[in-house]
């Protein structure tokens, strides 16, 4: 693994550099957080031979220093753009977790060349909950987590900080409420939707109407898992994605 700022962003690497013709996967965190949390699939998906970039988005964790202020929604997927085109030459597949899915929407809406399809893990936040009623989702599913996951979590959510940590949650519940549906409804990609069958997040109800929001969306469940599926059950959520990749995931 490599860690250093490239195109204005602290990224993590795994795998070989990214060239054109071959399979990249980029890997795009949930509120507040880093890239750390992504760090067990993407090696998984790295020892396969996939190159793997792992941005902290602008003004979360050690990408702080990158926005002065958080920026919303929008301007968030228009920077990860950005960064994308100085580093990937092409599309890759994006895999994002819960408000990063929602970054990762505004993205394939706005700019739809750099996408070759889409993985969305356990996608928040739902239309027309309250900041509270989201909060009380994400205390439930913190004693669903890996212990591990949640020291990561905390130290995150230091690093970036309570106040900016309140402006992106400001942001969401906007684009939550508004834009997310619209965005999704925009994407041609392939995409796939996948919910840990023990998230209190992201309802199953609600990972299927995400999926068929989308023009070609499926929706799967990952048995025993919690909202980072993709951190407790990192093998089967790299074999699902892989199978996704290959055009052979259907549910």
């Amino acid at each position: 693994m490599e860690q250093r700022v490239q195109a204005g962003l602290f990224t993590r690497s795994f795998g070989p550099p990214p060239r054109a013709g071959a399979p990249t996967a980029v890997l795009v965190h949930g509120l507040g957080l880093s890239g750390r949390y992504f760090v067990p699939l993407a090696r998984r998906l790295a020892a396969d031979g996939a190159a793997v970039l792992v941005p902290d988005l602008p003004g979360n964790a050690r990408s702080r220093p990158a926005a002065r202020r958080m920026p919303d929604v929008v301007r968030t997927a228009d920077a990860l753009a950005r960064w994308h085109r100085r580093l990937v030459p092409g599309p890759s597949l994006l895999v994002a977790n819960s408000v990063g899915c929602q970054v990762v929407a505004a993205l394939a809406a706005r700019h739809p060349c750099l996408v070759r399809g889409l993985v969305l893990l356990g996608p928040a936040l739902t239309p027309g909950a309250s900041a509270g009623r989201q909060g009380g989702r994400l205390l439930a599913d913190a004693f669903r987590e890996p212990p591990s996951l949640v020291g990561v979590a905390v130290a995150d959510y230091l690093s970036t900080g309570p106040f900016r940590f309140a402006a992106s949650l400001r942001h969401a519940l906007r684009d939550a409420a508004g834009a997310f549906e619209g965005h999704l409804a925009r994407i041609d990609a392939p995409t796939l939707v996948v919910r840990g069958s023990g998230d209190t997040i992201a309802s199953g109800a609600w990972v299927r109407r995400v999926a068929g929001l989308a023009a070609d969306g499926c929706a799967t469940e990952v048995p025993g898992a919690a909202h980072a599926a993709h951190y407790s059950a990192p093998d089967a959520v790299a074999g699902l994605i892989q199978r996704f990749a290959a055009g052979e995931e259907k549910a």
